[in-house]
C-alpha cells in the first residue's frame, strides 16, 4: 500500500485519524481470541513516567508466559522484549507499529548494531487488543523457550526487559531506528515460583516501617536510610509475612527496599532520615545489617512456611531497625514526595520453628580478586562438609528462600548442594544476575541440607571496563559473593564461607615476581590490594591466579552468630572434592509447537489505495 504525502497539518490530522481507526479495527479483528479468564497477578511499570504498564502470568504446565501490556497515550506504536543485560542490541522483541495506513504486530530481533529485523519464526502470539479507559491493552503470549537461536530463553532468574516508544509511523519494520526512540530497561523475575500461600494465624498484628515524607532527590540513584524503633519492652514475636507499601504515583521510582535490625549490643541508635551516603549519617547505622525483610520491583508479599517464623523483639534483640529505600529516578523528576516502606505481619503465638538467615559464599577479604579486563571470571566460596557436620542438626535444615548478592561487576550467581562428592541440586541460580536488582526469592522447592553436605556458591564477574584488579571487600568498588539463605530450624551457624589461604596467595605473588621480566614488585610487606595492583596482568598471571583459586587450600569461616568460629581447625583446609557435577541448564524446545504465522499480524486501517 502506498500512502500519499500531504502537507504537514493535513498529515497530522490523517495520522491521528488513522491511529484511532487502527485501534477500533484492531479490537474488532481480534476480539474474543483471549482465554476466558486471564488473571495477571504480577505487575510493574516499565518506564519512569508510568506510560507502559506490564502485567503477566506464568503457566508452568504450558511453559508459557502471558503478557498484558498497557500503553497509555499511544503514539505510533511500541516495542517490548528481552535481552541479555538490558541492551537494545541483540534483543528479542515484539513490535506494534503503523506505517500510517496499516498496523502491524510482529516478532522481531535486533542485530549487534541495533537494527530491527522480522523474525521468520513468529513466537509471540497476539491474543487480544482492546481499548480501555486507561489506554491500549495488548494481550500476547510466548513460550519460555522457542529453540529459535535469536530468541531469549526465559529462565528462573532475573530478566532484563527492554522497551521503546514509537512516536511516528515507519514505512517498514526494518526502517525503525532504535537509536532515535525513547527507550529504557526494567529488571524483574518473570518466572515467579508457583507456591501456595500459607495460612496466616488468626492472631496477627501489623507494623509499618516507612520513611515519612521523603523528598525524592532529583538524581538517578538514591539510597535513603531511615531509623525506626520498636516500642519499649516489645516482646518476642514471629514475623510470618511482609509486604510492600508504595506511595501512589511513585510505583516507577521505588526500586527496592530492605529492613535491617541493628546489632543488639547498642542500647541506642540515633534517629536519622536521609541519604545513606550522607556525611550526617551516624556511624552506628553501619551495625544495622541483620536482614528482616527485602522487596524489589515486581515482587509480591513474602510468606514464611506455616511451621516457621522470623523472630524479632524480646531479650537479646535490638529495638532499632533501619529501612533502606532505593529510588531509581533516571528522568531526575523533581518535587516528588514519598512515604514508602514495608509492612511486617507478626504474631505473639510463636510457631514451632525459628527461621534463620545464613551467609554462604566468600569471606569479605581482598585475597579473593578478579583481574581487570575479564569478561567472565569465576570465584567460588564453600560451606564445607566439615562445617555442616559439626554445626547442623541430624534432621538437617530446610532452605525455602534465597537472596543473592554481589557488587557492581557481578553477572551470574549460583549455589549448588553436593553430597558424597556429587552435586545433587541447585539451591538458587541467576544466570542474568544484576547487582541493581536484589530481592529475597522464594524457592520453587525447599532444599534440605544435612550434616556432611557441601554448599558451593559461585559468582561470575565482568571487569571488562576496569584497569586494576578488583579485590574482595565491603566497598562498592570492591566485590562480594554471597547467598543469604532463609531456612529453618534456626541453628548457631550464621556464616559458612571461605577464602583462599593467605599463605598460598603469597606464593602466587612470589611466582609472578620470578617469571615476569618487568620491573615490578608484589612485595610481601605491602598490603594485598597493593600487591594485586602491582601484578602485570598478562596471560600467565591471569591463568595462574585462576588455577590457584581452583586447587589451593582454603580458610573456612564456620561462624556462630557471635562471629566466633566453631571449635576446630579451619585454616589450610582442602577444597571439597566434587567428582560429579550437574549439567548446565539448556533450552527445552516446546513439544507439538503450533504453526507460527509467516509474517506480521496485519490489520488494515483504511486510507488511499495504491
Amino acid at each position: 500500500m502506498q500512502v500519499p504525502s500531504p502537507g504537514g497539518r493535513e498529515a497530522a490530522s490523517m495520522y491521528g485519524t488513522a491511529v484511532a481507526v487502527f485501534l477500533v479495527l484492531l479490537v474488532a479483528a481480534l476480539q474474543g481470541s483471549a482465554p476466558p479468564e486471564s488473571p495477571f497477578p504480577y505487575s510493574i511499570p516499565l518506564d519512569p513516567e508510568g506510560t507502559l504498564q506490564l502485567s503477566w502470568n506464568v503457566s508452568y504446565a504450558q511453559e508459557t508466559v502471558h503478557f498484558q501490556l498497557l500503553v497509555r497515550g499511544l503514539e505510533a506504536g511500541v516495542l517490548f522484549g528481552m535481552s541479555d543485560r538490558g541492551q537494545l542490541e541483540n534483543a528479542d522483541l515484539v513490535v506494534l507499529w503503523t506505517d500510517g495506513g496499516s498496523a502491524y504486530f510482529a516478532d522481531a530481533w535486533t542485530d549487534q548494531q541495533g537494527h530491527v529485523h522480522l523474525d521468520p519464526q513468529q513466537d509471540y502470539q497476539l491474543l487480544q487488543a482492546q481499548r480501555t479507559p486507561e489506554g491500549l491493552s495488548l494481550l500476547f503470549r510466548r513460550p519460555f523457550s522457542t529453540c529459535d537461536p535469536r530468541d531469549y530463553v526465559i529462565e528462573d532468574g532475573t530478566v532484563h526487559l527492554v522497551y521503546g516508544v514509537l512516536e511516528q509511523p515507519f514505512r517498514s519494520l526494518e526502517a525503525i531506528d532504535t537509536a532515535r526512540l525513547r527507550t529504557g530497561l526494567q529488571r524483574v523475575q518473570l518466572l515467579k515460583p508457583n507456591v501456595s500461600v500459607p495460612a496466616l494465624p488468626t492472631e496477627l498484628h501489623a507494623m509499618e516501617i516507612r520513611a515519612p515524607d521523603v523528598l525524592i532527590p532529583g538524581q538517578e540513584t538514591t539510597y535513603w536510610c531511615y531509623v525506626a524503633e520498636l516500642p519499649p519492652g516489645f516482646p518476642r514475636h514471629h514475623i510470618v509475612m511482609y509486604e510492600p507499601i508504595i506511595t501512589a504515583g511513585n510505583e516507577a521510582l521505588v526500586h527496592h527496599m530492605e529492613v535491617f535490625q541493628c546489632a543488639p549490643q547498642f542500647e541506642s541508635v540515633p534517629r536519622f532520615s536521609g541519604p545513606c551516603d550522607s556525611k550526617m549519617k551516624p556511624d552506628r547505622l553501619n551495625s544495622c545489617r541483620h536482614v528482616l525483610a527485602a522487596w524489589a520491583l515486581g515482587a509480591k508479599a513474602f510468606y514464611y512456611p506455616e511451621e516457621a517464623g522470623l523472630a524479632f523483639g524480646g531479650a537479646g534483640s535490638s529495638r532499632f531497625l533501619r529501612l533502606e529505600v532505593h529510588y531509581h529516578n533516571p528522568l531526575q523528576i523533581q518535587g516528588r514526595h514519598d512515604s514508602s516502606g514495608i509492612r511486617l505481619h507478626y504474631t505473639s503465638r510463636l510457631r514451632r520453628f525459628d527461621a534463620g538467615i545464613m551467609e554462604l559464599g566468600l569471606v569479605y577479604t581482598p585475597v579473593m580478586a578478579i583481574p581487570p579486563r575479564e569478561d567472565a571470571f569465576v570465584l567460588s566460596g564453600y560451606c564445607s562438609d566439615k562445617c555442616t557436620q559439626l554445626a547442623l542438626p541430624p534432621s538437617g535444615i530446610h532452605i525455602f528462600a534465597s537472596q543473592l548478592h554481589t557488587h557492581l561487576t557481578g553477572r551470574k550467581v549460583v549455589t549448588v548442594l553436593a553430597r558424597g562428592g556429587r552435586e545433587r541440586e541447585v539451591v538458587n541460580r541467576d544466570d542474568h544476575y544484576s547487582p541493581h536488582f536484589q530481592e529475597i526469592r522464594m524457592l520453587k522447592k525447599v532444599v534440605s541440607v544435612y550434616p556432611g553436605d557441601v554448599l558451593i556458591t559461585s559468582c561470575t564477574y565482568s571487569t571488562a571496563d576496569r584497569e586494576q584488579a578488583t579485590v574482595g571487600g565491603f566497598g562498592i568498588l570492591e566485590e562480594m559473593c554471597v547467598n543469604y539463605v532463609h531456612y529453618y530450624p534456626l541453628t548457631q551457624l550464621e556464616l559458612c564461607k571461605s577464602a583462599v589461604d593467605a599463605g598460598y596467595l603469597q606464593k602466587y605473588f612470589h611466582l609472578v615476581n620470578r617469571f615476569n621480566s618487568e620491573e615490578v614488585c608484589t612485595c610481601p610487606q605491602a598490603s594485598v590490594p597493593a600487591q594485586f595492583a602491582a601484578v602485570p596482568w598478562n596471560s600467565f598471571s591471569r591463568a595462574t591466579l585462576r588455577a590457584l583459586y581452583g586447587f589451593a587450600p582454603i580458610s573456612m569461616h564456620c561462624n556462630k552468630s557471635s562471629a566466633v568460629r566453631f571449635q576446630g581447625e579451619w585454616d589450610l583446609q582442602p577444597l571439597p572434592q566434587i567428582t560429579s557435577k550437574l549439567e548446565e541448564p539448556g533450552p527445552r524446545c516446546p513439544a507439538g509447537r503450533a504453526q507460527s504465522p509467516a509474517g506480521p499480524t496485519v490489520v488494515s486501517i483504511g486510507g488511499s489505495q495504491g
